[in-house]
């Protein structure tokens, strides 16, 4: 991954990641030019079946401004581009109980292509947040204890 232009920050809080796969998105003209300026919001954004495809909801791409008329709806869902057995894989998984499709992250790859970083996801319960939260404090607290003892 070489240039990130936007991440789901509330993800990595509100879900744990069981597993994550890159896929392609299809786009028009304009908001490529958009995701180049990194007008893109991945917040609630989420990924679904319809058919035998994979599409993103709520993913907001801004409006270009050059591109006039030719503008598309910035929350248009989004077909995902992923092999066959690739879908049929998480087809498989998203039948079970509790596990969603979040995007992590949309980045350009090294060609120029513009990707989108998918993750299998299980929801959290509040109790999993504030330990979490207690983890990271502990953690912040020993770094801090070792750090002075060196000193």
């Amino acid at each position: 991954m070489s240039n990130i232009i936007a991440t789901n920050r509330k993800a990595y809080r509100d879900y744990d990641v069981l597993e994550s796969l890159e896929s392609g998105i299809e786009l028009k003209g304009s908001e490529v030019k958009s995701l180049r300026d990194a007008r893109v919001n991945l917040n609630d954004s989420f990924a679904r079946f319809e058919g035998q495809e994979i599409f993103l909801y709520n993913a907001h791409i801004s409006h270009y401004a050059q591109a006039s008329y030719l503008n598309v709806n910035s929350d248009r869902p989004r077909k995902l581009l992923l092999h066959k057995k690739q879908i049929q894989r998480i087809n498989g998984k998203l039948t079970q109980k509790g596990l969603t499709l979040i995007p992590l992250k949309i980045y350009f790859n090294d060609r120029g292509f513009a990707k989108v970083e998918l993750a299998l996801c299980k929801g959290k319960k509040i109790y999993d947040k504030r330990e979490d939260v207690k983890r990271r404090e502990t953690d912040k607290l020993l770094r801090r204890v070792i750090k002075n003892r060196r000193g």
